[in-house]
């Protein structure tokens, strides 16, 4: 598989509190992880750096090439447990750095199936003739459309899209969601923080990647700045050695 990653300060923020880490193991596997940092001048980046060094050091440790995928989400969320505790732990010693903590969305694939986890609003979608988010959102607008109280378009423009209610390093425990994909060959992976959708639609997206293929995260990016971009953007692209054939 091929990996695609880029990340970018944005047009207004004077730090990229974003973080991201890709790699391969000797079989083949790919993983990848992405982080979007969030308290005060130092705190989101200290945050998102603390969390993506715990996570991937606890997934290179503790991969193996027999696992089995339930071995791979245990491995994930035992991983991000040990970041959230480690971030949560750090926010405690320095009055600078109370209350910082971190999106995270990260995903090891394994014989063509993606094992993806999250915490936050930091996304993965599936993007081949369509496009469809694997993850879901927790934030207070996502809230608001599962009770019905506004709809999907409601909440691309909402005052309050930016609150989020579960993010690594707030407290000493966290629940991490994983959702596990098939991957064809056809398939491209998106992970991505929310200065991508936060200012590309998903139509738009989709449109991009199928016209640029492996060069959309520069387009991406690109895009996100031109509509704005008042927040870090980082893209990773996850592609079969079999795209295009």
């Amino acid at each position: 598989m091929n990996v695609y990653a880029k990340t970018d300060i944005g047009k207004t923020r004077e730090t990229n509190q974003d973080a991201f880490d890709t790699g391969y193991f000797n079989d083949g596997t790919v993983w990848a992880v992405v982080c979007d940092g969030m308290g005060g001048v130092s705190g989101g980046q200290v945050a998102s750096s603390l969390c993506i060094d715990k996570t991937v050091n606890a997934i290179k440790r503790s991969y193996r090439e027999d696992m089995t995928v339930n071995n791979v989400k245990n491995m994930l969320v035992s991983a991000i447990n040990a970041a959230n505790s480690y971030v949560f732990d750090e926010s405690l010693k320095d009055r600078e750095l109370k209350g910082m903590g971190t999106t995270i969305v990260a995903v090891v694939i394994v014989n063509n199936i993606a094992v993806v986890a999250h915490v936050g609003d930091s996304r993965a979608y599936i993007v081949n003739d369509t496009i469809k988010q694997i993850t879901k959102d927790h934030s207070y607008v996502q809230l608001l459309v599962d009770n019905g109280k506004i709809t999907l378009e409601e909440a691309e423009n909402h005052p309050d899209k930016n609150i989020i209610t579960r993010a690594i390093g707030i407290e000493g425990f966290v629940d991490v969601d994983v959702d596990i994909v098939d991957i064809k060959d056809e398939d491209i992976l998106l992970l991505c923080t929310d200065g991508l959708n936060g200012y590309v639609r998903d139509d738009d997206i989709l449109k991009t990647v199928k016209e640029y293929g492996d060069s959309s995260t520069e387009k991406l990016v690109e895009t996100a700045n031109l509509n704005g971009g008042h927040d870090n953007i980082t893209v990773v692209l996850i592609s079969s050695d079999n795209q295009g054939e």
